[in-house]
C-alpha cells in the first residue's frame, strides 16, 4: 500500500488549489499533445498546488478502448511536472472510476506514473449497495491513497447516507474527500460524518461545490461530540472551475486564508465575491441547461486565452448550449478581477519569446 509523503500531506491539509485538468484536442478530435503539456505547465506557473488528471474535466471517454487516452494523459502530466524540477511539493491526483477491477487497475497505473492520490469516483454504480461500494473503496485504498469524491447526481453521481460517509471515513489510507454534491444537506452529511469518525483529524476536506466555492472555504463546521467541540473546515478546492482563471483562484485562496487568520474582518467582501464566482461558474458550467455545456465552457475560456486551439470534445455532441457564449461574454466583462487574462498573456509571451 502506497502512503502519502509527509510534505504532500502537509500541503493537502494546509489547503491548496488543485485544478481538474482538461483534455486538449485538435479539430480532428485527436489529442493535441503540445497544448496538453502546455496546460500542465500553465497550472504550475499559476502556482497551483497540484493537478487532477483523468477526471471529469479530462473527459471520461478517454477510457473508451477506441480512444485509449487514459494512460497517455497521466503520463504527459507526470512528465511535465518532472521536467519542472519543482523545489516544493506538488500533488498529482489521478481520476479513478469504474467497477472494482477497473478501479484497482487504474490505481496501479497511477502508481506507475508516481501519482500521489486517486480521486475515486462513485459514479456509474447506481445498482451497487453502499457496502459494495465501500468494499471497492477499501480495495483501491490498499493500492493508493484515496481522495474521496461525492459527485452530484445531475452528472452521474448518487446520494449516499450519513452512515456511508461515517464508515468511509474510517477506512485507512483515505486522505481527503472532495465534496461536489452541489447541495448543502449532502455536504453537511459528509462533514458531520468525518467529524464523528475516529479519523477526523486525518482527512482533509476539499470543496468540489463549484456553485459555492468561497462560502465553503469560509465556513467553520462545529459539532459537540461526546461533550467536546469538534470543528472542521474546507481547506482547499479540487475544482473544474479552477481549470480556468487558475492564477486568480490561487490569489483568491490566499485572500480567504488571510481573512480567516485575521479574524474574518473582511468576510463580507469575500461573500460578495463568492456570488460573483458562482455567477461565473453558472456561465462556464452551463447550469441553465443541466451542465450540458460544462466541458466546452471550460475549453472556451482557455481558447480565448490562447491556452487551447479550440473547444473540441471527444463527443461531438458536447458543445456550448444556446446562449452560453453570450453568458461567458457577460461574466468575463462583469468580473475581470476574477480572471487571469493578463497573467496568461504574459506567461505565453515568456513561453514563446519573439525572436529578433
Amino acid at each position: 500500500m502506497q502512503a502519502l509523503r509527509k510534505n504532500k500531506r502537509d500541503l493537502l491539509h494546509a489547503g491548496t488549489v488543485i485544478p481538474a485538468h482538461p483534455l486538449a484536442l485538435n479539430e480532428k478530435r485527436r489529442l493535441d499533445e503540445a497544448h496538453q503539456r502546455r496546460l500542465t505547465r500553465y497550472y504550475i506557473a499559476a502556482e497551483a498546488g497540484g493537478i487532477a488528471v483523468g477526471v471529469h474535466s479530462t473527459q471520461f471517454e478517454i477510457r473508451d478502448p477506441k480512444v485509449n487516452l487514459y494512460e497517455t494523459v497521466l503520463m504527459l502530466a507526470a512528465e511535465e511536472v518532472e521536467k519542472a524540477q519543482l523545489l516544493y511539493p506538488f500533488i498529482k491526483v489521478a481520476g479513478i472510476c469504474g467497477p472494482t477491477e477497473q478501479a484497482v487497475k487504474e490505481a496501479e497505473l497511477a502508481i506507475k506514473y508516481n501519482y500521489d492520490l486517486g480521486l475515486l469516483s462513485m459514479g456509474g454504480l447506481q445498482n451497487w449497495t453502499e457496502q459494495q461500494i465501500l468494499d471497492r473503496v477499501r480495495a483501491v485504498a490498499a493500492v493508493i491513497p484515496v481522495f474521496g469524491f461525492y459527485l452530484q447526481p445531475s452528472v452521474g453521481g448518487r446520494i449516499f447516507s450519513y452512515d456511508f460517509w461515517l464508515e468511509f471515513a474510517e477506512i485507512a489510507n483515505i486522505e481527503a474527500i472532495k465534496v461536489a454534491a452541489f447541495n448543502r444537506y449532502q455536504t453537511l452529511d459528509v462533514v458531520r460524518a468525518v467529524c464523528h469518525s475516529s479519523r477526523s483529524n486525518e482527512i482533509a476536506l476539499y470543496t468540489g461545490n463549484d456553485d459555492n466555492i468561497i462560502a465553503d472555504l469560509l465556513t467553520t463546521y462545529r459539532f459537540t461530540i461526546n461533550g467536546k467541540t469538534v470543528e472542521k473546515e474546507f481547506v482547499g478546492g479540487l475544482l473544474g472551475h479552477w481549470a480556468v482563471w487558475t492564477h486568480a483562484a490561487v490569489q483568491l485562496l490566499k485572500e480567504i486564508k488571510n481573512c480567516k487568520a485575521s479574524g474574518r474582518g473582511d468576510m463580507a467582501d469575500l461573500l460578495t465575491k463568492g456570488i460573483q464566482v458562482t455567477d461565473m461558474n453558472a456561465a462556464i458550467f452551463d447550469s441553465a441547461h443541466s451542465f450540458h455545456g460544462c466541458i466546452p465552457g471550460i475549453h472556451e475560456v482557455l481558447r480565448r486565452q490562447g491556452l487551447l486551439d479550440g473547444r473540441w470534445c471527444l463527443n461531438p455532441q458536447e458543445e456550448l448550449s444556446a446562449g452560453q457564449m453570450e453568458e461567458i461574454d457577460r461574466v468575463c466583462s462583469a468580473y475581470p478581477h476574477l480572471t487571469d487574462d493578463a497573467f496568461v498573456a504574459e506567461w505565453l509571451r515568456s513561453e514563446n519569446p519573439v525572436k529578433v
